[in-house]
């Protein structure tokens, strides 16, 4: 796959677009004031593997709470800022690594000028973030609706605003509850524009639904080489959103590490329990921090050949099934004790290593 060229831009120690990895996002559903609250959630945001973490300031405490939360937090800050640019000056001020805002509700051009100017002085990155949702009265009524090319025009009208102030440290997203539209969105601006796009289905809904729309979303943009981090919105635990994106990410071929499980459809082929034979092996290989696939297949139609394939597999028979490492066959074992078995057989080869 080749990348789209985008400048590069730093969220703290995290880069992205010109070719660097695709980053995971997701955002707190604390209030920021509530600080001991907000950095849990954040660490278990970091354990679950996100690489930045956006949080809301809709007041002053918000804002200046940020500098606590940047202190103690081990992920890189987004601001969310809307209406008030005083609140994303303060939160300049205590150190959030970017700043997240729509130039169109902040309010006049000079306001505008005041949150440039205060983060080109900390080398703080502005993400413009256009939503269908909320465009321009004026672009609606000469587009008729919220369009692909209304919503990089409004983009455009944000970028040049920001330009006009000598301001070019951005990153530029355009989102949609449509999934049609947001691709056309970003196919459009990434011809466009030289900036890193961040990805994002918005409202995408529950954690089934939102995942699903996510998925061919941004998969459509990421498989051709568009998007430079992603966040995956969904109305469940921000850990699903993280989860949700790194198998995004996996899926597109765009990260490494952590199992790779393929298994089966079940049908009437099948000799063992496949779908409780798959989930048992998924639930004991979370975490584990392998670059490696694992194949669970159900009967010996293609069975042998994907389990011979994956990197280890079992291939299921009538009640046995047999394990696979490397192409080769180590055992036959009984068809309740198969994922006990292929997880053991994977953790011997952790422990030796």
């Amino acid at each position: 796959m080749t990348r789209a060229e985008t400048r590069r831009i730093y969220v703290g120690g995290v880069p992205i677009g010109g070719g660097a990895p695709v980053t995971v996002q997701s955002m707190c559903n604390t209030k920021t004031e509530d600080v001991p609250a907000t950095l849990a959630q954040i660490e278990r945001l970091r354990e679950a593997g996100c690489d930045i973490v956006r949080l809301a300031v809709p007041n002053m405490e918000a804002a200046r709470s940020l500098g606590e939360i940047k202190e103690k937090a081990g992920l890189p800050i987004v601001a969310d800022i809307h209406f008030d640019y005083r609140l994303a000056i303060e939160a300049a001020a205590a150190g959030a690594d970017k700043i997240r805002i729509n130039p169109g509700n902040i309010g006049s051009p000079e306001k505008v000028r005041a949150v440039a100017d205060a983060c080109r002085a900390r080398n703080i990155p502005i993400r413009v973030g256009v939503n269908s949702g909320s465009l321009e009265k004026d672009l609606l009524l000469k587009y008729g609706a919220p369009t692909a090319k209304a919503m990089v025009e409004s983009a455009r009208r944000h970028i040049e605003l920001l330009n006009s102030f000598d301001f070019d440290d951005i990153c530029l997203s355009l989102k949609a509850s449509s999934v049609p539209l947001t691709v056309e969105a970003n196919l459009l601006a990434a011809r466009e524009f030289p900036y890193p796009l961040h990805l994002g289905i918005t409202e995408a809904g529950t954690a089934y639904s939102g995942l699903v729309q996510s998925a061919v979303g941004l998969g459509a943009l990421l498989c051709q080489g568009i998007g430079d981090t992603i966040r995956v919105s969904l109305t469940a635990d921000p850990v699903e959103e993280v989860r949700a994106g790194i198998a995004i990410l996996k899926a597109a071929g765009l990260r490494k590490g952590g199992v790779r499980l393929i298994s089966c459809p079940s049908c009437g082929r099948c000799g063992i329990d496949l779908i409780r034979t798959a989930e048992e092996v998924e639930a004991m290989l979370a975490g584990c921090p392998r670059d490696i696939t694992v194949a669970v297949m159900g009967c010996v139609v293609n069975g042998p050949g994907e389990a011979r394939e994956a990197d280890y597999g079992l291939a299921g028979g009538q009640g046995v099934g047999v394990l696979f490492k490397k192409g080769r066959v180590v055992g036959k074992i009984p068809s309740e004790k198969l994922a006990q078995a292929l997880v053991e057989l994977i953790k011997q080869d952790d422990a030796k290593s």
